[in-house]
């Protein structure tokens, strides 16, 4: 079977092409001649059945759709408006319903981001705080391991709903733009419900009835009883953007740096759970072979500016807008790929990624632009402010050095590799898979989604 055939059974496997509601009014060269292009006008979608694998989550189901809107192809590949809906769910428990809207011309030159979302998690990964402080017994949640305690010892319940809309303008005249949103976001959190999680399971399959990590640091006092339940955390976001990148989905050249300011003042009905944030990110990317082969990197630092932040929020991500439904690191397929989801919890943490992007193939497929991707990555973080914790509430004949290390923690890092299906330069089928350098931050992780990382 020859590459393109693979190519056609992949795509059939992994998307439909919207032959039916968008046209191909023309074809060009692309800009290293070694196929053609089509210019496309009115509606595009990629539609994926959400069949796919997350270490973090398990098994998916369900759907996704993402449609575009070119116009008359005049500023092909760039869209006008961009629609996605996803509904799925993890064999883990976990669920994602969400909606969201992208477009800079609903208002005349004001880019406008819109995320409607309830996302459920019935086993959110906890490690507890400041890294490597907090000390991962793998063993306790192995039920092969003599010692083992629970596969849920290390996770606990989440349901958060959340309805945001940024608004992106450019300063005239400079590579600028200002940012301003706002989010309403509830958190709930809960112990894994262990009794459902047994429904239907034989005996020898069963989760034991015992406290979690999240249970015990409630009982210790560690985890604050004002917020062992979850809360709102109404916040307003401002910021402003350098960007040059020459084209989003995935440049070849330009930065894309960005300052934001998140604040979830007590006034907006977060009561005493009030508290201000920093985000300060630059990206940038370099062409190594024109259109073929490019060195991109990401740095980030994000770090508290007063209040009480309380434990479900620090993990959060805060950037000038976000294109994902998962908002949590360090960890996972967003932020440090391989480590385990929120492994680096601090009042401030550094992490970066360092990736090759090399589009191999470049073709036409049922009338659709396709390029084939491989990148290869190295990521890293680390806390480099740590939370205070109060551990006086830990019972005497408790084992502190089981939980809790002090100046241990340094910098996390993974390494690892994937491959990109693309359509129509935007609907990008990702797949990624990264390995930590040290045993203490997982096994490796496995991610199938949509998009570049960055």
């Amino acid at each position: 079977m020859n590459m393109k055939h693979i190519l056609i059974a992949l795509l059939s496997l992994l998307f439909i092409s919207s032959q039916g509601l968008a046209q191909s009014d023309e074809s060009e060269s692309t800009e290293n001649g070694s196929s053609k292009k089509k210019i496309k006008t009115g509606w595009n979608f990629g539609a994926l059945p959400a069949i796919s694998y997350n270490t973090d989550l398990g098994f998916q189901y369900g759907g996704l759709i993402n449609l575009y809107y070119y116009g008359d192809g005049s500023s092909y590949p760039k869209y006008m408006h961009s629609l996605y809906a996803e509904v799925s769910r993890y064999t883990k428990g976990s669920g994602i319903n969400r909606f969201f809207y992208d477009s800079e011309y609903l208002i005349p030159k004001i880019r406008i981001t819109s995320d409607l979302s309830l996302l459920t998690e019935k086993a959110l990964d906890f490690y507890g705080f400041n890294g490597y402080d907090a000390v991962f017994n793998n063993a306790w949640s192995d039920d092969t391991d003599p010692n083992y305690v629970s596969r849920m010892f290390y996770r606990h319940e989440r349901k958060m709903i959340r309805f945001m809309t940024d608004f992106q303008g450019k300063i005239p005249g400079t590579p600028l733009r200002w940012v301003a949103g706002f989010a309403l976001i509830k958190n709930d959190v809960a112990p894994v419900d262990i009794e459902n999680l047994n429904k239907g399971k034989d005996d020898k399959d069963k989760l034991p009835e015992v406290d979690g990590l999240y249970d015990l640091y409630v009982k210790w006092g560690i985890i604050d009883q004002k917020e062992k339940d979850g809360g709102w955390s109404n916040n307003i976001k401002i910021g402003i953007v350098y960007d040059t990148r020459d084209f989003e989905p995935n440049p070849m050249k330009g930065m894309w740096s960005e300052i934001v300011v998140f604040t979830a003042p007590g006034f907006l009905g977060n009561g005493d759970l009030g508290f201000s944030k920093i985000s300060v990110t630059h990206r940038q990317y370099f062409t190594l072979v024109p259109n073929t082969l490019s060195l991109v990197y990401r740095l980030n630092y994000q770090s508290t500016l007063g209040g009480k932040v309380p434990f479900f929020m620090q993990p959060y991500m805060i950037n000038s807008f976000s294109n994902s439904s998962n908002t949590d690191g360090l960890g996972g397929s967003k932020t440090i790929r391989g480590m385990m989801r929120n492994r680096v919890v601090g009042d401030a943490f550094a992490f970066g990624n360092l990736e090759f992007r090399w589009k191999f193939l470049h073709t036409v497929v049922f009338n659709q632009n396709i390029y084939l991707g491989l990148n290869a990555f190295l990521d890293g973080g680390q806390v480099i402010k740590k939370l205070d914790l109060d551990l006086s509430g830990v019972p005497a004949d408790i084992n502190k050095n089981e939980y809790f290390l002090t100046e241990v923690e340094k910098l996390h890092t993974t390494l690892g590799g994937g491959l990109r299906v693309v359509m129509n330069e935007n609907f990008i089928v990702a797949i990624d898979y990264g390995q930590p350098m040290d045993k203490r931050d997982g096994d490796g992780g496995l991610y199938i989604g949509l998009n570049y990382l960055f």
